[in-house]
């Protein structure tokens, strides 16, 4: 009895897992917009979070040092105008496919709009009393990090679905991804941005590439896929 009911259980679990990948956007989606509203809620009552709290002593209190605050500041950059349109430029002049600089400029655009019209809903203020950069406007969500999600992300996933070499692919997956979590790290570090903001904006990003990529990025590349080596 007990042998079949841990098989029962494998079996459930196998198919549960089963259904999990075959719905993996789809969970993805649910769980970024779960924690997304999560957060939005506390934003929206003007409560103090816990995690924003553990951010800033981890983050601000213990981390800051003279040599590491120009590191910051440089992945910071990366997700400025001036920054992101030259790597535009490089996708659209080297990139393969049909119109790959249209597709990322495009999904670049919505986002930043989609981005200034939550702030102007929202207002959050931003952090006061320990900033390093000189910013305006509001906090949530982040800009930089839904822009660094949306633009670098779109990025990942154009390299993970098109380039042939697993090295070079699982390479530059990688380079994108830390580039992300740095420049979201260092909106924290720079005191321009509650980890809640941050967090915001990757989730709504992330919620947007779904979209996207499932919706828009057909239309800009074509349907077929290249053969993963």
């Amino acid at each position: 009895m007990a042998c079949e009911e841990k098989a029962g259980a494998r079996t459930t679990m196998a198919r549960f897992a089963s259904l999990v990948r075959q719905n993996a956007r789809l969970v993805v989606v649910a769980v970024c917009a779960i924690v997304f509203l999560l957060i939005l809620d506390d934003v929206t009552e003007a409560e103090s979070m816990r995690l924003d709290r553990a951010a800033y002593w981890l983050i601000v209190q213990h981390l800051r040092t003279p040599w590491l605050t120009p590191v910051m500041e440089s992945f910071s950059a990366l997700a400025a105008p001036v920054s992101m349109l030259v790597v535009l430029v490089v996708v659209a002049a080297f990139a393969p496919g049909k119109r790959p600089g249209w597709c990322c400029a495009v999904n670049l655009g919505l986002v930043v709009l989609i981005n200034q019209v939550l702030k102007f809903i929202i207002q959050r203020p931003r952090p006061d009393g320990f900033r390093l950069a000189t910013v305006s406007g509001f906090s949530f969500p982040s800009g930089h990090s839904m822009a660094a999600m949306a633009f670098f992300g779109l990025l990942a996933w154009l390299v993970w679905r098109y380039e042939k070499d697993r090295r070079q692919r699982a390479l530059l997956v990688a380079a994108f991804a830390l580039v992300i979590v740095m420049i979201g790290l260092s909106r924290i570090y720079l005191g321009v941005h509650y980890a809640s903001d941050v967090i915001g904006g990757f989730c709504l990003s992330v919620i947007w590439l779904a979209l996207y990529t499932h919706i828009a990025v057909p239309l800009f590349l074509g349907n077929e896929d290249r053969p993963l080596g």
